[in-house]
């Protein structure tokens, strides 16, 4: 359910010349504490291969790793320092690039002891928060409350419906029930989905699922969040969902192409 492999585009192992600097203390980043949005990034970061810098307390050099595999439920991922070597017991400050337009920064505070099946894998717990910067933040607008507005597509060969709770210029975010999840998991792709957005906005997208994270409510019982970013949308679409999310008020309907 939790499969993080990585794409076939993913970064081989870090190189020194790979490593970042520390957000500088006269920047101006944001703080993100939705653990939902943290894992989203960290599940980013595995499936791109992207170099993470790490800064133990008190070195001037710093290491270089990558997040092998993000696991939401517990939730905890596993980072990688093959080819370079693991960090003192103590606090690190760990710092990589998301998508190429924001950099992630955020303090672990562990043993670093060894994974039992990898010396070089050490698992983690998320953090509480991490820092922002420069991020071309998407607007989350949430779907309201007793209307569900759907994604429609195909999986495995079954017609599917999953409701919608928010979208943003750059995704969606869909509930399911554990029941529904057969079939889905991260990295997977969802083709010619038809997604209502509002009352006037239905548009056609593909998807990558990009985290599923467990949640439990007490009118609903077990329930899943199902995080997932545009992986193909057509110019037209992209802009009609654009003025909706800023403005609310799209033009004119979208409809299928």
């Amino acid at each position: 359910m939790n499969d993080t492999s990585a794409p076939l585009n993913r970064k081989g192992p870090p190189k020194p010349t790979d490593a970042l600097h520390r957000i500088g203390s006269t920047a101006q980043p944001h703080e993100m504490r939705d653990p939902f949005d943290i894992g989203e990034a960290l599940a980013a970061l595995s499936l791109s291969g992207e170099p993470v810098t790490v800064f133990p307390s008190g070195w001037v050099e710093p290491l270089l790793a990558r997040i092998e595999s993000v696991d939401p439920e517990l939730p905890h991922f596993v980072l990688d320092f093959t080819g370079s070597e693991r960090p003192p017991a103590g606090k690190a400050t760990l710092v990589a690039s998301l998508g190429g337009n924001a950099k992630l920064q955020f303090e672990l505070d562990q043993s670093w002891k060894p994974a039992p099946d990898n010396t070089m894998h050490v698992r983690a717990e998320f953090p509480p928060s991490c820092l922002v910067l420069n991020r071309r933040a998407a607007r989350r607008v949430e779907t309201p409350v007793g209307v569900n507005y759907m994604a429609s597509f195909r999986l495995n060969g079954v017609y599917t419906e999953l409701p919608l709770y928010d979208f943003s210029q750059g995704g969606v975010g869909l509930r399911a029930t554990p029941g529904q999840l057969f079939g889905l998991h991260v990295g997977r792709k969802l083709e010619g989905v038809r997604l209502e957005l509002g009352p006037n906005l239905v548009i056609m997208a593909d998807l990558e699922v990009r985290l599923l994270r467990p949640f439990r409510t007490f009118l609903l019982g077990d329930q899943v969040q199902v995080g997932c970013s545009f992986a193909s949308i057509s110019m037209q679409m992209q802009q009609t969902l654009e003025r909706f999310v800023t403005t609310g008020t799209p033009e004119r309907r979208a409809a299928a192409r």
